[in-house]
């Protein structure tokens, strides 16, 4: 699996969302920017990221995942 794999995989369960995957080989930073975080805790935002890799994480294409999550004004606002 590659990145533009991962990509897919995400923006197919998270629509709406604009999704930047760096990495290869299984291990992978994912971040995600949309409305559907507003308002949300941290743990969630990582369960709706999850939830849309859990069967490449459960045959083994993805192995390690690290997962940044941002509403579109926290991505504008970070640096």
């Amino acid at each position: 699996m590659n990145a533009a794999e991962v990509r897919a995989l995400v923006e197919g369960g998270l629509e709406g969302c604009e999704v930047i995957v760096e990495g290869g080989e299984g291990r992978y930073e994912v971040t995600v920017i949309g409305d559907v975080f507003e308002g949300m805790k941290a743990v969630r935002k990582q369960q709706l990221v999850y939830g849309t890799l859990n069967a490449a994480i459960a045959d083994g294409r993805v192995h390690a995942v690290t997962i940044r999550t941002f509403t579109p004004d926290q991505w504008t606002d970070r640096a």
